[in-house]
């Protein structure tokens, strides 16, 4: 369990670093221009790696049906190592030149890549792994090391800050987290060498069907599923934008909280957040999957105008803390289960291919727009828009949820499954 979800909580350190430090690196790239320019240049080559997540969903998500999940987490970590490397020695500007602007388009093409494919194939292989009866509490350890990475990740932002002047971290300590991550990695790749594969997956290598497994032809066989995923996925991850970025930088450009005070709100309400998910992993094991769904889409759909609302009349650390930890139990009810849900809906010989590449698209099509779209409601004067925004997405999505069928008790074996039927006759 460890193994399988470890990775993520490396991709999403990485993913977190690279934005925070973009602050103190993007002039050693840029030099020309403003601090807005860079930064600007600095977020370009960062959006690359969300677009190019659909790209690693499907080459992953394929590998992972055909060669095994084993194999699939061990590659995604091994690129994930790579990437963090190549930002941490890439050349300064006045070293290279542009080169080491390029060097960081690499990396971001093979964070990309590398995150597109960890999600689904994790997700694949912790549901996979876990006891019938116990898959929701198991998978829910995909967000748990989400989490984790990103308050490893705030927790030394936090350290180099207060040890290190700008001019430093400007100069070379920003390079420090990328090394780090590297390092982090490949403890990870030692981790996995040791897996073991599923057993789902080596009961459909022995049964065959080689033209089958992976194969976006087969994938199209569940275009319903396919459709499902994105639909599930849209609602969750622009509402989990806007209770932890999205709040987060509001509080801060209202000058309601400082920086640093604000980054503290964010690392208690995580710390709790994913303290969370196991206990409402287990939940769903008891009483279903499409129940928590239902409640966050519920919550979510009603709760985020008054919550959003509130905020400007929010006066200290403590009532930030409770406004954001509101907003992050309701998005338990998604975040703990969303892994099982999807994996849960597909076969096995398309199962990594289902999850990893409409989970990538919705990912593309609504997390990584998620801050231009509340940008373009505040830079019209209706920043107010962007809760209706969130509680429209969430809206679809609840239509989804109180439509679909309950998933907690598919077989995803053809163990299973046979044991199943000889259950029903008997």
């Amino acid at each position: 369990m460890i193994g399988g979800s470890a990775g993520n909580l490396v991709e999403w350190y990485d993913w977190f670093v690279y934005s925070s430090f973009a602050v103190y690196f993007a002039a050693s790239f840029f030099p020309e221009g403003n601090v807005t320019g860079q930064l600007r240049n600095a977020a370009v080559i960062f959006a690359v790696g969300f677009f190019i997540r659909p790209v690693g969903g499907w080459l992953f998500g394929r590998f992972a049906d055909r060669n095994g999940r084993r194999a699939a987490l061990t590659l995604t970590v091994t690129l994930m190592s790579v990437s963090a490397l190549l930002i941490a020695v890439a050349p300064s500007y006045d070293t290279a030149g542009y080169l080491g602007a390029a060097v960081l388009v690499v990396a971001r093409v093979l964070q990309g890549l590398s995150v597109g494919g960890e999600y689904a194939a994790s997700a694949t292989y912790l549901t996979e792994i876990a006891p019938r009866g116990r898959r929701g509490f198991v998978s829910s350890f995909q967000y748990v090391s989400m989490t984790a990475g990103q308050l490893v990740a705030l927790g030394l932002q936090l350290v180099l800050v207060n040890a290190m002047s700008e001019e430093a971290l400007a100069s070379y300590g920003w390079r420090v987290p990328f090394v780090v991550g590297a390092l982090g990695a490949v403890v990870v790749l030692l981790m996995r060498r040791t897996l073991l594969e599923t057993d789902a997956y080596g009961e459909e290598r022995e049964f065959g069907a080689e033209r089958e497994r992976g194969r976006l032809r087969a994938l199209c066989r569940h275009k319903k599923e396919v459709l499902l995923v994105i639909a599930l996925t849209m609602g969750g991850t622009v509402a989990y934008y806007a209770c932890t970025s999205y709040l987060t930088g509001y509080l801060v450009d209202a000058a309601i909280l400082t920086k640093e005070t604000a980054s503290l709100v964010s690392f208690g309400t995580l710390l709790v957040f994913m303290c969370l998910q196991p206990l409402a992993g287990a939940l769903s094991d008891r009483i279903g999957r499409r129940p928590l769904l239902i409640a966050f889409g519920v919550g979510a759909a009603l709760g985020t105008v008054p919550l959003m609302t509130a905020l400007p009349a929010v006066t200290g650390a403590g009532q930030a803390f409770l406004l954001s930890l509101t907003g992050l139990v309701v998005v338990t009810g998604y975040t703990s289960i969303t892994a099982v849900v999807q994996a849960e809906l597909f076969p096995t010989h398309v199962r990594a291919l289902g999850i990893a590449l409409p989970y990538a698209i919705a990912a593309a099509l609504f997390g990584s727009t998620a801050e231009r779209v509340s940008r373009w409601f505040k830079g019209h004067g209706i920043e107010s828009g962007f809760s209706w925004y969130v509680a429209g997405c969430a809206a679809v999505s609840l239509l989804v949820y109180l439509t679909m069928r309950e998933t907690r008790d598919v077989p995803l074996s053809r163990q299973e499954k046979a044991s199943n039927e000889i259950a029903a006759r008997a």
